[in-house]
């Protein structure tokens, strides 16, 4: 393994290859989805005093941004693969922004966990998630989270369109999984959730909300989504009286 002076960025891996940046999908590719990721979620309006669950976490390649950015103790993360997580606090964040942050972690593959935990998440993200899963696992996570969320909360994910669904079940990685959008539009009703497609490029994936009602999606309906556009809300709600 490489020393921590020579940065081993794990480029030429292939996707779970057992490098704590390919392992988590392809290296050549761990800066552009945390950067289209933390700009998706601040468009939206994540804010600093806003809490968010990041479900497969994994070696932080989003958390490394979003920790810094979220008040302490607004980040959670569920992982089952401890190692990934450790690397992660190892080789881009550091023991001391964690001791100054304080996230939390949940070790553990199981969506109960996040219920258990009985914390009110203002945001949930699943990048790269659902594209490999089966619908009974992403039928529980959906559950879960939707019993997670604030009253105006949002759950951003990602997953791979197709015109059949998979029949696979469980955790299936690093092999891939196709959906229709009805299939998840559907799921997502079965727990209160509002089902939408967003317009917010990524390299192989779509991107959705899963939403509460009372998550307001209107301001961006006949727009297109951009930064431009959610800075200029954010602004007008702060001028309100």
């Amino acid at each position: 393994m490489a020393s921590l002076d020579q940065e081993d960025l794990g480029l030429g891996l292939k996707p779970g290859d057992r490098q704590y940046r390919a392992y988590v999908g392809p290296p050549e590719d761990y800066d552009l989805i945390a950067a289209m990721t933390f700009n998706l979620l601040t468009t939206l309006g994540l804010r600093q005093d806003h809490s968010l669950l990041d479900v497969g976490c994994g070696s932080l390649r989003i958390g490394r941004l979003l920790i810094p950015y979220l008040n302490r103790g607004k980040y959670f993360g569920a992982e089952p693969n401890e190692w990934l997580v450790d690397e992660g606090i190892r080789r881009e964040l550091g023991e001391t922004l964690v001791q100054i942050k304080r996230p939390t972690f949940f070790f553990s593959d199981s969506p109960d966990t996040i219920v258990r935990a009985k914390i009110s998440f203002d945001f949930a993200l699943a990048q790269s998630i659902f594209s490999h899963c089966g619908l009974d696992l992403i039928k529980g996570w959906l559950s879960a989270i939707s019993r997670s969320l604030a009253q105006d909360g949002v759950l951003v994910a990602t997953f791979l369109i197709g015109e059949e669904d998979s029949a696979q079940t469980g955790w299936i990685y690093p092999e891939c999984v196709n959906y229709r959008p009805a299939t998840l539009e559907r799921s997502a009703e079965d727990v209160n959730l509002r089902f939408e497609i967003l317009d917010w490029k990524h390299p192989r994936q779509t991107w959705a909300l899963f939403a509460t009602a009372g998550f307001n999606s209107t301001w961006f309906k006949d727009r297109p989504l951009t930064w431009n556009a959610g800075l200029e809300r954010a602004l007008s709600q702060k001028h309100q009286p």
